[in-house]
C-alpha cells in the first residue's frame, strides 16, 4: 500500500511555525470562539465612531471586577452583577448605567456571550484599541440571574475620604482586600490616563491628562511634573488643578486630579511607583496589563484560554 509523505519546503517553514503558535494552547485563536472576535471588531468600530465610550467600558469592566473580596471569596466578575440596576444604582457605579444601555447594542449580537465576559473582554480589548497594552483575558464567567447575588455596596475605590494620609490608607484598604500591593495599585490607577470627570455624574469636572482618548503614561508625568492645587469646585467637593509651568495655559490648568490621586504622590512608597512609571512607559504597561488582567479574574473559576 502507498503512503503520502507530504513534502514541507523551507519556505513553508515560517508560516508552519506561525500556525503552531496560533493553534498552541493558551493562545488566543486557539481559546477563544469566534464571536469573541467579532466582537472586538464591533468594539473596534464604536470606538472609531467615538472613543470617548472607551473610558466608560473600561471602568465598567473595572467596577464589574473590583467589588471581589478575598476572604469572603465574594464579588468579582464571575457572575456579571454589574448589569443589575440594583447593582449599578450603588453610588460608585453613578453613570455606568448610559455604558451598559450602549453597550447592550452589542451584546444583543452575542447571546451565547454572558454579561461577566461580554463586560471584562470589552474593557481588556478598550484599553489596547486606545493604545494601552493587550491585555491577557480567558472567558468563561457565568452569569447569575438574581440581584441577590450581587456585592454590597462600598467596596469600590472612593475620591476623598480626608487628607493625603488618610487617602493613602483607604486605596491600601479597598485594594488590599483584593489582594493587590502598593506597585499593583498604582499601577491600576493609571486607567485615569483615559476619560474625565463629568460633573453630573461625581460632581468632579475634569480630565486627568492632555489626551484622554490614549492609554499612555501621562497620568504619571502629570503627577510628578505639574503643581498642584487645592481647587473647591463646590462646597465640601475638593480637587486639584495644574498651577502649569511658568506661562501656564488655560489649557494646563483645565486637566485635574482627585485627592485620591495626589494621594499617591504625597505617600513615599507610592511616589516611588509613579515616579518610575512617569520615566519608562514600557515598565507602566507591562505592569498594568499584569494587574488589569488580574483584576479582570478576581472571584472567577474555570476560566478557559
Amino acid at each position: 500500500q502507498e503512503t503520502y509523505e507530504p513534502r514541507i519546503s523551507r519556505r513553508s517553514l515560517p508560516s508552519l511555525a506561525a500556525l503552531l503558535v496560533l493553534l498552541a494552547p493558551g493562545s488566543p485563536a486557539a481559546a477563544l470562539p469566534p464571536q469573541f472576535g467579532e466582537l472586538e471588531t464591533e468594539i473596534r468600530d464604536l470606538l472609531a465612531e467615538d472613543a470617548d465610550w472607551g473610558a466608560g467600558i473600561v471602568r465598567l469592566a473595572w467596577h464589574a471586577s473590583g467589588t471581589y473580596d478575598r476572604i469572603s471569596k465574594t464579588g468579582g466578575s464571575q457572575r456579571g452583577t454589574i448589569r443589575f440596576q440594583e447593582e449599578l444604582a450603588q453610588g460608585a457605579n453613578v453613570g455606568l448605567d448610559a455604558v451598559v444601555e450602549r453597550l447592550q447594542e452589542l451584546k444583543d449580537n452575542h447571546p451565547d456571550i454572558s454579561y461577566g465576559d461580554f463586560y471584562t473582554f470589552a474593557g481588556a480589548r478598550a484599553i489596547e484599541i486606545l493604545g494601552g497594552p493587550k491585555i491577557p483575558w480567558r472567558s468563561g464567567r457565568v452569569d447569575a440571574i438574581d440581584p441577590a447575588e450581587m456585592s454590597p455596596d462600598g467596596r469600590l475605590p472612593t475620591p476623598d475620604v480626608g487628607g493625603p494620609p488618610q487617602n493613602a490608607a483607604a486605596l491600601r484598604q479597598v485594594f488590599g482586600r483584593m489582594g493587590f500591593k502598593d506597585q499593583e495599585i498604582v499601577a491600576l490607577s493609571g486607567a485615569h490616563a483615559i476619560g474625565r470627570c463629568r460633573p453630573s455624574m461625581t460632581g468632579y469636572i475634569g480630565p486627568w491628562t492632555f489626551t484622554p482618548r490614549q492609554f499612555s503614561n501621562q497620568y504619571f508625568v502629570n503627577l510628578v511634573e505639574q503643581t498642584w492645587i487645592e481647587n473647591e469646585i463646590h462646597e465640601g467637593l475638593l480637587q486639584y488643578r495644574a498651577a502649569g509651568k511658568n506661562n501656564a495655559t488655560q489649557y494646563e490648568s483645565n486637566i485635574m486630579m482627585l485627592p485620591s490621586d495626589i494621594a499617591l504622590i504625597e505617600d513615599p512608597a507610592f511616589r516611588k511607583v509613579v515616579e518610575e512609571y512617569a520615566r519608562d512607559e514600557k515598565r507602566f504597561f507591562k505592569d498594568f496589563a499584569a494587574a488589569f488582567s488580574r483584576l479582570l479574574e478576581l472571584g472567577t473559576k474555570n476560566l478557559r484560554g
